[in-house]
């Protein structure tokens, strides 16, 4: 069963009590919501668009209670307890409508249409198996608490900021690291137009590798302070790439060898990982260093063409 998400509210809307529900010991309001409060602060700020919500739920199905979605299952501490933005409803007398009603501390149970949350709310094609067309969804919600959307949107531009500020720090590093790299080890070559330095210790044979071409290659991958983040060397397993789907720095590197050849190669951060980074050991903005063999040269896969329609 595809996957469902809890989506968040947005437009105002009257709650009203229309008529009595159809549901023992709920009140149906105008947008055809059924609920109860077990606990309302009537005096407290309700949920709105732009808020950030802390909050545990879990949907049923209204007519046995076999659970559909407990956020249990997504809450990272274990407790139950989600955050998310809250944004726009998706059809009039949703499960977010509910939540509109709520501030802090309330606890409720919303009774909705279960055609209209899964096929409106989570965009499925069809009801999920044991759900029928006309039957309900019944959820029980505990809003722990919210950040109103003013002091969401402060606490963004503030991690921007400082996002920015380490983003900085990091590229002013760089280059220093990577010329006091060069006089320590005495590395006399002069880099590429791209930032590359190439140090062949052992010259190859035959022709240079074509950017379309395969490759074997043994490597060992260091950070400037001799961290080893990767090697094909201690896994006992050269590895083998089209030269031209792997960071730029090897696809310029491994076109200066030849077979049998092996280099050193110095990366600035913009030709490897650039301001992403990779995995837990390569931070953003990050200056690698490689001992490469090239084992082979291999011409490219043959590329399967699609089949041509035969006329008649």
């Amino acid at each position: 069963m595809k996957k469902l998400t809890l989506l968040t509210a947005a437009t105002a809307m009257a709650f009203v009590a229309c008529n009595d529900s159809q549901f023992k010991g709920y009140t149906k309001a105008e947008n055809g919501l059924h609920y109860k409060f077990y606990n309302h602060d009537e005096a407290g700020k309700t949920i709105k668009e732009g808020d950030n919500i802390y909050i545990r739920y879990i949907i049923m199905n209204q007519k046995n209670d076999s659970v559909i979605i407990n956020s249990k299952d997504a809450s990272r501490d274990g407790s139950g307890y989600v955050n998310f933005g809250f944004k726009v409803s998706s059809f009039k007398g949703s499960f977010e409508d509910g939540l509109k009603m709520m501030a802090k501390g309330d606890s409720a149970e919303f009774i909705v249409s279960a055609d209209s949350f899964f096929l409106k709310s989570n965009r499925m094609n069809e009801l999920p198996k044991g759900v029928k067309p006309g039957e309900f969804l019944k959820a029980i919600f505990k809003v722990k608490d919210i950040m109103p959307a003013a002091e969401v949107e402060a606490m963004q531009k503030k991690q921007m900021a400082e996002r920015e500020a380490k983003m900085k720090e990091m590229v002013a590093k760089e280059q220093p690291a990577i010329e006091k790299f060069i006089a320590d080890n005495k590395i006399t070559a002069k880099p590429t137009a791209s930032g590359l330095y190439y140090i062949e210790t052992k010259k190859g044979t035959g022709a240079f590798p074509k950017a379309t071409e395969m490759v074997r290659v043994h490597y060992t991958g260091k950070l400037l302070d001799g961290t080893v983040f990767d090697s094909s060397v201690e896994r006992g397993q050269p590895a083998e790439f089209p030269l031209n789907q792997v960071i730029a720095g090897w696809t310029e590197g491994l076109q200066l060898m030849k077979k049998g050849g092996k280099a050193k190669l110095i990366l600035p951060s913009s030709i490897a990982y650039g301001e992403r980074g990779a995995g837990d050991k390569i931070a953003p903005f990050t200056p690698l260093y490689f001992e490469v063999e090239l084992l082979d040269i291999m011409p490219a896969p043959a590329q399967q063409e699609m089949p041509m329609p035969q006329g008649k």
